[in-house]
């Protein structure tokens, strides 16, 4: 028996099994299908949305127009604050156009895009952190060759081996897609795009989890050795001073990282325990939307330089 499902305004070409599907939209299905709850939740990401771009946005114009914040460190801070702006700003506009519309379709190519740069920004967030604790690593525990070894050279040249830290992340999709075309999120998050495929999906499991695994792997290591290294120098100073105002320089950025990886990890080692797609979506918001969101607080809070330039902005 041949069923051929169709949605409106979608151009589904249904073959024979055994065959490629050829797909052209994708359904997602969101946070929640309680029609009255939309309205809140479109309220509550567009603020979220607002907060985090405005934020953020903030913290690049801080240090793009104070020379005293022309530092390798706040040269990574803006880069990151540029990063989650367009990590943010791969899924919920889109999310917020489909609630505004009453509308669940994404094409398959838009599909498709929103997973080449979701991957590719999430790479570099976590690459900007790494080489973040890196420039911590190179100021406290080589604070003489600082100015030498982090130039704006190697800053420059940092940012773009990010770039191609995307070569390990993406995957291309080459999957059959059967009649099943409802993502149960509220983006095209990988993982469920490949449970919707009907053809073996052994080699993109595969090559996924081995390049986000090798990818982590590397990212949490470096970060972990250098922290080690500064622990370690932290101890050897005498004064009481002197470890409060080495370990402030880095503590912005350890609870930035703390953020980042305990939710994205907690979200993924959750959703392998529960296989529950609904609770999936609704964790992964914590990093995907909460973390660019706290990170320019974090920074702003935390670090007196950018405090007293945003102040400065406010009295204005």
């Amino acid at each position: 028996i041949h069923v051929n499902f169709f949605f409106p305004g979608s151009h589904l070409h249904h073959m024979e099994p055994g065959n490629d599907t050829q797909i052209s939209e994708f359904l997602l299905l969101g946070l929640s299908n309680e029609p009255e709850l939309q309205p809140l939740i479109y309220g509550l990401f567009l603020s979220t949305y607002l907060t985090t771009v405005f934020g953020n946005l903030l913290i690049i114009l801080a240090v793009s127009l104070d020379p005293h914040l022309h530092t390798p460190m706040y040269f990574f801070l803006s880069n990151l604050s540029f990063v989650d702006i367009c990590f943010i700003s791969t899924t919920i506009p889109k999310m917020l156009n489909n609630i505004q519309t009453q509308s669940k379709v994404i094409t398959y190519e838009g599909c498709i895009t929103q997973i080449y740069f979701f991957l590719f920004f999430a790479a570099l967030e976590n690459f900007l952190l790494t080489v973040m604790a890196y420039d911590r690593f190179m100021a406290i525990c080589q604070p003489l060759h600082y100015m030498v070894i982090m130039n704006s050279r190697l800053c420059g040249l940092l940012v773009l081996v990010a770039l191609n830290s995307l070569i390990q992340s993406l995957m291309v999709l080459q999957l059959s897609f059967c009649t099943d075309l409802e993502i149960p999120h509220f983006f095209c998050e990988i993982n469920q795009m490949v449970r919707l495929a009907c053809s073996d999906t052994f080699f993109n499991d595969m090559l996924f989890y081995f390049a986000a695994g090798m990818f982590g792997f590397l990212t949490l290591t470096g970060i972990l050795y250098s922290y080690s290294k500064i622990v370690s120098s932290i101890r050897g100073i005498s004064s009481a001073q002197g470890k409060y105002k080495a370990f402030s320089t880095c503590a912005s950025h350890l609870s930035m990282v703390c953020l980042f990886y305990c939710t994205s990890l907690g979200v993924y080692l959750s959703s392998a325990a529960t296989q529950s797609s609904h609770s999936s979506a609704t964790a992964s918001v914590m990093y995907t939307v909460i973390t660019p969101m706290l990170n320019p607080f974090i920074y702003s809070l935390r670090n007196k330089d950018i405090k007293r330039k945003l102040l400065f902005f406010i009295r204005l």
